[in-house]
């Protein structure tokens, strides 16, 4: 039959007519015959021909056949069949079936609604009939199987049944049952995404890439429609939902970083990567996230916008967020760090804009030191000074990778909302005289008079004020040195080991400065100060609950675990990546003149220089011990338990700290300012004065 058909569509003159054969095939309802005998399996194995005739059919044959009924409604049918059973053995020939209709729909997106559809057109079409018997017609085919986009209202004229149908139907007497309304009318979309589901990984790949050209339609009319009056986004986020259930109660953070970046082409676990419980269960989940950051990427935007929100409302506000905010540890630190696995595998920009609603909600306004809002971004920012190091030291990884995102109101929400106006800058008082005038070293107790005149003197002694460049701003050598000078000579190993140097700094923070200056070219930030009003009263600084928490961190850097001071540092140095001039300033200007009770961060980087040094009379042979235990964070010598070893690694970071935050201010600081357009990075680092 389909050697004929496309046969004489080849010789047929006149193109889009339809030739004998074709109407003798539509007008006598062969193709509802073989879906009769394909869902009986009669005789065993029709099914699978039928699959393969009805692809071969509707992809060869050139002239229009969805639009006619007696095509349409077999199709229906067949799309009943297929998806609905896991493990089917038609499923090869059921996802090629679907991948002919989605390409159909692709080239003439009118018939999207059509055939998702279907129970509802040809209920009305029945509804418009009058009961009795079907009158016999003379005119053509054309005029008994209407075309339904160009004769909407008109009752379809359709001949009686089919040869060798009645004796099926007797056995089959719920052939036509289901036609009338009833679940699953999307019958394409619960096909695909029952496909999707297979366990065949190449069924299951054609599938996902059928629902993606199915939801990139390029139609607006054809996209509300599949938005707004199928199941299509509920269906898709439900079956990530129940992916996310099928989860063991608590992973190791450690066990999902193995997968994190899993694709949603190879959802399957790397083999080469350790086992633990709940793997394959998170390669599928991770997978199928990644897949429907994928389809929201390249769905038309009216389907990318109600899949965004369906998933972050599904997904996000009603199965993690309960997750986040439960008493259980374990709890909160699996769904902490399966959030920040997913938050770096996402990439389109409608799920990245419900994402950092959810994270950080709408409220743009500047929050004060005595509030204390009952939202879930408090309580992350609460978490990143959890008893529990492993749950600050996820949620710190969870918002550092929130502020790698392409996302403005990010950065605005945690940090710069609170820097406007610079109000940790004090109005009208006199610029200092000199250095030690800044900070107030006099005034802290870490640098009395008796320890200043100790030997171990700290190398930022009281210096000459530091020259400014013609805007205001300070000499980026300055700035450097004031940073590599910090840590006491006593407390620096560095020197003694080979790469460990400022300069190899310099290069990795350059490289990290330009992805940071294009990632945020658009977002039309200044490249200049805020000038300051001497006259403005000054209103009280709250460097913001994000802020406060990076510094009370940083100030116990010498007490917490190695591994938490990582984070803490990273985060901080991703923060001072940004080429915004006010957290430029704020974090790595350490001359600016600070309000009365206002802090930096290099004036907490100061008090804990202050402690260090009170430290160090107290632990004997400390320059060995701290040599010693940088070569085992180096793993250059075994690891042995020291005494004072939280506070020797302590110092190590701090060091390192310190030679990253100088060379990120080098690498924003050319000449002419901290702009995005910089020049090379040195070859060697900058030398700091005696």
């Amino acid at each position: 039959m389909l050697d004929i058909l496309v046969y004489e569509e080849k010789q047929q003159a006149g193109a889009g007519e339809a030739g004998p054969c074709l109407e003798y095939l539509l007008q006598h309802k062969i193709l509802e015959t073989l879906c009769t005998l394909g869902k009986a399996e009669y005789p065993p194995g029709m099914r699978q021909q039928v699959f393969q005739f009805f692809s071969k059919v509707l992809a060869q044959v050139q002239h229009p056949l969805l639009h006619y009924l007696s095509v349409h409604r077999p199709v229906q049918k067949l799309l009943r069949l297929g998806g609905t059973v896991p493990g089917s053995l038609t499923e090869k020939e059921e996802v090629q079936f679907t991948s002919v209709l989605c390409s159909k729909i692709q080239q003439d997106p009118e018939l999207l609604t059509y055939i998702l559809e279907g129970k509802k057109i040809i209920s009305r079409k029945k509804a418009s009939r009058e009961p009795t018997a079907l009158p016999k017609e003379t005119a053509s085919h054309s005029d008994k199987d209407c075309y339904h986009n160009s004769a909407p209202d008109r009752g379809p004229q359709i001949d009686g049944e089919p040869y060798g149908a009645q004796a099926f139907n007797s056995r089959l007497p719920s052939e036509t049952e289901g036609l009338d309304g009833g679940p699953g009318d999307s019958n394409l979309i619960t096909s695909l995404l029952g496909l999707c589901k297979s366990k065949k990984s190449r069924v299951a790949l054609k599938a996902q890439e059928n629902l993606l050209l199915l939801v990139s339609v390029a139609s607006p009319a054809a996209a509300t429609y599949l938005a707004q009056s199928t199941p299509c986004c509920i269906a898709i986020t439900e079956h990530l939902c129940q992916l996310y259930h099928s989860l063991p109660a608590f992973l190791d953070p450690a066990d999902i970083a193995t997968l994190e970046g899993i694709s949603w082409r190879l959802p399957s676990a790397p083999s080469d990567e350790a086992s633990f419980p709940g793997k394959e269960a998170l390669a599928a989940f991770l997978g199928w996230f990644d897949y429907c950051d994928h389809l929201i990427t390249e769905a038309h935007a009216v389907v990318a916008d109600a899949l965004a929100k369906a998933v972050a409302e599904k997904l996000l506000v009603e199965t993690l967020q309960p997750r986040l905010l439960h008493v259980s540890e374990q709890s909160i630190l699996t769904s902490t760090a399966l959030l920040t696995a997913m938050l770096r595998q996402l990439r389109s920009p409608a799920m990245l804009q419900e994402a950092v609603a959810f994270f950080l909600g709408t409220d743009h306004q500047p929050t004060a030191a005595k509030d204390s809002p009952h939202t879930l971004c408090a309580h992350l920012i609460a978490h990143c000074d959890h008893l529990s190091d492993e749950i600050s030291i996820a949620t710190l990884r969870l918002f550092e990778e929130l502020l790698q995102k392409p996302h403005e109101q990010a950065v605005h929400r945690l940090v710069l909302c609170n820097l406007e106006g610079r109000l940790y800058v004090a109005r009208g008082s006199p610029e200092p005289e000199s250095y030690e005038d800044t900070l107030d070293l006099e005034e802290d107790p870490y640098f009395t008079d008796s320890f200043l005149d100790s030997g171990l003197q700290p190398s930022t002694r009281p210096r000459q004020a530091p020259i400014a460049s013609s805007d205001g701003k300070t000499a980026v050598t300055e700035i450097v040195n004031s940073f590599l000078c910090l840590v006491p000579e006593e407390a620096k190993t560095s020197a003694f080991l080979e790469e460990t140097g400022y300069d190899t700094y310099v290069h990795d923070a350059y490289g990290l400065f330009q992805e940071c200056s294009s990632r945020v070219a658009s977002w039309g930030w200044p490249l200049g100060l805020a000038p300051l009003d001497p006259h403005e009263p000054e209103r009280p600084f709250f460097e913001g609950h994000f802020l406060q928490v990076l510094f009370d961190r940083m100030a116990r850097i010498l007490d917490q675990p190695y591994s938490l001071n990582l984070q803490v540092t990273s985060v901080l140095s991703r923060l001072a990546l940004f080429p915004h001039p006010h957290i430029h300033e704020y974090l790595l200007d350490p001359y600016i003149n600070l309000a009365p009770g206002c802090r930096s961060l290099f004036s907490v980087l100061v008090r804990v220089i202050g402690d260090l040094m009170q430290r160090i009379q107290r632990v004997p042979q400390f320059p060995g011990k701290l040599l010693l235990v940088r070569k085992q964070l180096m793993g250059q010598v075994p690891g042995e338990q020291l005494d004072h070893q939280t506070l020797l690694q302590g110092v190590v970071v701090l060091e390192e700290f310190c030679k990253e935050l100088a060379a990120i201010a080098f690498v924003k600081c050319p000449p002419h300012g901290p702009q995005l357009n910089l020049s090379p990075p040195p070859e060697g680092p900058v030398q700091p004065e005696a």
